[in-house]
């Protein structure tokens, strides 16, 4: 077994290592090369019954494991959207995993509860969210939405299903668009309400929930016998950042008595920006909220930012006190473990404070205007030196896009887009996604990476340039 001693020597490995890679992170494929099973047929069948020496293991990481990974910090990875990461977060992470700090409640580990709580006001002020907006971190935005929908739940049924359970005389009713992230799909799946009472709303042309469909479906549901319970908006669609016209969806809310979830998991770091608080008017109306730093403020996954206005609400629905879980100041702290689905919490808010004090909020402000700036750098690029349709408005740092040569059918239109894609990535020089808009195959760029630089988009500009002229050739 590892003595402090050899502790002590692999750390300041690891931490050289670490930092080399950062450093040497654009000579790895973006996009891991591996097939399926490559991985899984490297490893032993079986445990080892002795103790392995470190440097055994370590050269086995890096010569294995490493193959099979996709470089997420990669200044060159354009995909999906950031998990990002930064050397401030990171050590933060290595400072959490020494102390092991299981952070349920307050009383086993005070600091851990308080600065959680400082860094929700902290991020509540940086952004200017409603002043009634408490906050809590939770692992993700599945997570937060999970949680919505159940505090939802318990509170139009006077908090009796979490004791009798459903009646079956119960027809709760969800709404979201289209285009909202599939944790919702998941989220009434496990809180019992089903499928089939999850109505998706159509969209406009630039894919934002239509509020007055919103009222004509609600006011449908309630004379079919059906109780709207919860709606979900989306401040920035996972496919194209499409922004829900939250007022206005507040106002149905209100006017029926639902509850309102605002998903802003990729996009709410926007709003650090003065000039771009735009994206969350309306939320006022909104009984909950939820975005996520792991995303695109520089803070290791997993890290989610949820406010509720109804404290009260969210503990009912969570709140569990065994004997063996009670201490003297529970009525004068925050329990952290009452308010969301796990008991067992790891001490997130401290990379938070990390990345908040080493970046400072002009510091984060200045790394946003940036990304966005790239986003229309690139999207202004490539509309002059390619034949590209821009598939939505860029509110922010996602171009969608697709090319559109002159003459082809949408069946061809997708195979040839299909294919730029598949060159780019398998070259191993940049990673990007795609989605599809309207049933036409799109592709995703996102800028969002922690250490972007301009560079870095004129060299996937001429990426594109490379890899297109070769298609067009192979036509």
């Amino acid at each position: 077994m590892m003595d402090i001693q050899a502790f002590r020597k692999n750390a300041h490995q690891m931490v050289d290592w670490m930092a080399d890679y950062f450093e040497q992170i654009e000579q790895y494929p973006v996009k891991s090369q591996v097939k399926p099973n490559d991985i899984y047929q490297l490893l032993p069948e079986t445990a080892p019954e002795q103790a392995e020496d470190f440097q055994a293991i370590f050269s086995d990481f890096q010569k294995t494991i490493l193959q099979g990974i996709t470089h997420w910090q990669s200044p060159n990875f354009f995909a999906y959207f950031p998990a990002n990461s930064s050397y401030p977060s990171v050590l933060a992470e290595m400072l959490t995993a020494t102390m092991g700090a299981q952070c349920m409640i307050w009383e086993t580990s005070p600091a851990a509860a308080e600065l959680e709580e400082r860094m929700m006001e902290w991020l509540k002020e940086m952004m200017g969210l409603p002043n009634e907006f408490v906050g809590v971190i939770q692992d993700t935005a599945s997570t937060a939405t999970l949680c919505a929908i159940l505090s939802a739940r318990e509170k139009a049924s006077g908090f009796t299903i979490n004791h009798t359970g459903f009646t079956g005389k119960e027809q709760f009713r969800v709404y979201c668009s289209s285009q909202t992230h599939s944790s919702i799909d998941k989220a009434v799946r496990i809180a019992g309400l089903g499928s089939d009472h999850l109505r998706k709303i159509e969209v406009d042309e630039h894919f934002a929930m239509k509020a007055d469909k919103l009222q004509a479906a609600i006011i449908e549901d309630i004379a079919n016998g059906f109780t709207p319970l919860c709606v979900v908006a989306a401040t920035g669609t996972t496919s194209s950042t499409a922004m829900d016209p939250i007022k206005m969806i507040g106002e149905v809310c209100q006017q029926h008595n639902v509850w309102l979830h605002v998903d802003a998991a990729y996009a709410g770091t926007a709003a650090i920006l003065p000039e771009k608080r735009w994206i969350l008017d309306g939320l006022e109306l909104a009984d909950s909220y939820v975005f996520n730093p792991h995303k695109w403020m520089f803070t290791n996954f997993d890290c989610t930012a949820y406010y509720v206005k109804d404290k009260g609400a969210l503990i009912r629905t969570f709140e569990i006190l065994p004997e063996y879980l009670k201490t003297k100041n529970d009525h004068t702290v925050n329990n952290y473990r009452d308010w969301g689905v796990q008991l067992g919490r790891r001490f997130r808010a401290l990379k938070l404070w990390f990345v908040i004090r080493s970046f400072g909020v002009e510091g984060i402000r200045n790394r946003l205007r940036d990304h966005l700036s790239y986003a229309t750098y690139f999207e202004q690029e490539i509309k002059q030196r390619f034949e590209v349709e821009i598939m939505t408005p860029t509110h922010l740092n996602l171009v969608c896009f697709r090319f559109k040569p002159t003459g082809l059918s949408e069946d061809a239109l997708e195979k040839y887009n299909q294919g730029i894609l598949d060159n780019i990535n398998k070259s191993g020089k940049a990673y990007l996604t795609h989605t599809k808009l309207d049933g036409k195959y799109t592709i995703r760029a996102v800028f969002g990476q922690t250490y972007l630089q301009k560079k870095h988009v004129s060299a996937l500009i001429s990426l594109l340039e490379e890899v297109n002229t070769e298609h067009t050739l192979k036509r």
